[in-house]
């Protein structure tokens, strides 16, 4: 396999109000990853997907290499109240959806279970401070939640029932961080002005960053690529 490479093209310091902005940007893969491995099911999940068989997400990745799943943040940032709304994981098809999320601490990360089967959710962090638990949740059931007080990347989530299951959740002690889309485009809004690292980091692909200046919501165009 080449050496797989992170560019973070066409970052925007957008205007928000007089004195914060939104930064914005799109994450391309280069390079060839190994390809993605299939998952072996039980009878019950895979009945779930129609006979398309469900493959691991290491690098997902559009036409044009836009690279979903970034965990993109800005190291130095302060506060933040954690927002009302929860993050959101569902369980469908025996997988657990999105499989990256970002979260603040003491933000409700609420998992729900839209399939027929029981599942059990049991995040796994590895900071002390955040909580081991395993609490099993029936098909369809009500939803489960949880909190993390300390900050945590990648914080997995997984299912015991189903061992090919996981979720991972980053979380922050301040608001300023978001997740690449489909087409590994991101959006961190109600950014201060200040100095930051940018910095991107991809579970399987690694990390990059660069400087950036939010100033009176001045635009700026940044690259960074980084092996």
């Amino acid at each position: 396999m080449k050496s797989l490479i992170l560019t973070l093209t066409a970052v925007a310091l957008v205007a928000g109000n007089a004195s914060a902005g939104d930064v914005t940007g799109k994450i391309t893969l280069k390079g060839t990853p190994a390809p993605e491995k299939e998952i072996s099911m039980d009878p019950a999940c895979g009945a779930m997907h129609a006979g398309k068989k469900p493959t691991t997400r290491f690098y997902v990745a559009d036409a044009s290499g836009g690279l979903a799943d970034c965990v993109v943040y800005l190291e130095g940032a302060k506060g933040g109240a954690a927002p009302a709304a929860p993050v959101v994981v569902d369980q469908r098809g025996c997988e657990y959806l999105p499989y990256i999320n970002s979260a603040t601490v003491n933000q409700t990360i609420r998992v729900m279970n839209s399939d027929p089967v029981m599942h059990n959710v049991h995040p796994t962090p590895a900071v002390d401070g955040n909580k081991e638990q395993n609490k099993a949740q029936l098909p369809k059931g009500a939803p489960l939640e949880f909190t993390f007080a300390k900050a945590e990347k990648f914080l997995r989530f997984k299912c015991d029932v189903h061992p090919w299951m996981f979720s991972y959740v980053s979380v922050f002690d301040h608001s300023l961080h978001a997740v690449s889309g489909k087409d590994g485009s991101f959006k961190i809004t109600g950014v201060p002005d200040g100095k930051y690292k940018l910095v991107v980091e991809h579970r399987k692909g690694g990390r990059v960053e660069k400087d950036i200046e939010v100033k009176g919501g001045a635009k700026a165009d940044l690259d960074i690529t980084a092996k």
